[in-house]
């Protein structure tokens, strides 16, 4: 476990590409799996912990997640998600040359129901999703840009990135030919601000 932060409410680590945050049918250990099992191990605690999830990130992205230690602290930080109150930024390589240097997806999201996971945009039914993204610096037919989502829809950046002509490297789902061709889903959580539940003030995790 990487351990970027700890209090009385909070555990903050940084997720590892390619590990599921929850469990699915293949049995395999989770993110949520290690973070009981160190909690139990570093207090003593034999029998359950409370761990609960206020956010999750995919599979293959890497990257700030935060967990509650209570209940009182998970619907807390639920709420802060629900009502927008929390900022997530993102560092992504992402196929050719992004331009221009800043700006907004705003595109609408649904699942694509006969090639699950992959989602899809649609204008008629999608639940509303918006990206800003900020170019950090070119390179050789590949760009590094920062991603602000201001909602957080299942495959959002991905398919943001589609939509504009440039997928991520590495994207098992939605890269094709070469820029497919990489050793993971090169997109990285940076970090993520919400507010102390506490102090109620702006805290920042990176």
């Amino acid at each position: 476990m990487d351990i970027l932060y700890e209090d009385n409410h909070l555990l903050v680590v940084n997720k590892p590409a390619g590990q599921l945050v929850q469990g699915d049918q293949t049995g395999r250990s989770t993110l949520l799996d290690e973070a009981k099992a160190w909690l139990k191990e570093k207090y003593n605690k034999p029998g359950k912990v409370f761990l609960g999830l206020v956010h999750r990130l995919d599979r293959d992205t890497s990257g700030v997640m935060v967990f509650a230690l209570t209940p009182h602290a998970q619907r807390h930080l639920g709420l802060q998600f629900e009502k927008r109150m929390t900022k997530k930024t993102y560092v992504a390589r992402v196929e050719g040359i992004l331009e221009p240097r800043t700006g907004t997806v705003d595109l609408p999201l649904i699942v694509d129901w006969e090639n699950r996971p992959r989602q899809m945009v649609c204008h008629e039914t999608g639940r509303a999703a918006q990206t800003d993204w900020k170019v950090q610096r070119y390179g050789e037919n590949e760009t590094r840009v920062r991603l602000m989502p201001k909602t957080g829809r299942s495959h959002q950046l991905r398919v943001h990135m589609l939509s504009l002509g440039h997928a991520i490297l590495g994207d098992p789902l939605y890269a094709t030919g070469a820029a497919r061709d990489f050793p993971r889903l090169m997109l990285h959580a940076e970090s993520l601000r919400l507010r102390d539940i506490e102090s109620g003030k702006s805290v920042t995790f990176s």
